[in-house]
């Protein structure tokens, strides 16, 4: 039986917010494919200039529990690092996902993101796509440590 289903993250980061966000949510269409094949295959812009109403058509690899996901911008304050979209994927009614990086005394930064979503049909696949989402994070700050120079 479908449902709603939610869950949250904190993550903490060496990385700067501003850098972290540019990466992770600015870019993430174009570096996923680069550093996390395994989570997205590819992805291609649909409409929009970037900003609040874009949305990205996502081919997905095997380490998330759909096929192809649209991803669609519907909150975006740059200045502040956070974004609200929503996903609708294979599986899902629709997911809503809120990203916001906070800096850290150390330099860092924390990042929350809550994910709701509607119509689920397979709890193991939130459980999947959490697992993605962390990792997802991880391997940005991974290639933003060893690449110094990147998204500055």
């Amino acid at each position: 039986m479908a449902s709603t289903n939610s869950w949250t993250l904190e993550l903490e980061s060496k990385v700067s917010a501003p850098r972290k966000f540019r990466a992770c949510v600015m870019d993430w269409h174009t570096l996923a494919p680069k550093i996390a094949p395994h989570v997205i295959d590819n992805a291609h812009h649909v409409e929009g200039d970037g900003g609040t109403g874009t949305v990205r058509h996502y081919n997905c690899g095997s380490a998330v529990p759909f096929n192809a996901m649209k991803k669609k911008v519907e909150f975006l304050d740059v200045d502040k690092c956070e974004c609200k979209y929503t996903i609708e994927c294979d599986g899902v009614e629709t997911s809503t996902w809120n990203i916001k990086m906070k800096p850290t005394a150390n330099g860092g930064s924390v990042a929350n993101v809550e994910c709701t979503s509607k119509g689920v049909q397979d709890n193991d696949m939130m459980l999947k796509a959490k697992d993605s989402a962390a990792e997802m994070f991880k391997n940005v700050e991974a290639y933003l440590i060893a690449n110094p120079n990147a998204y500055n």
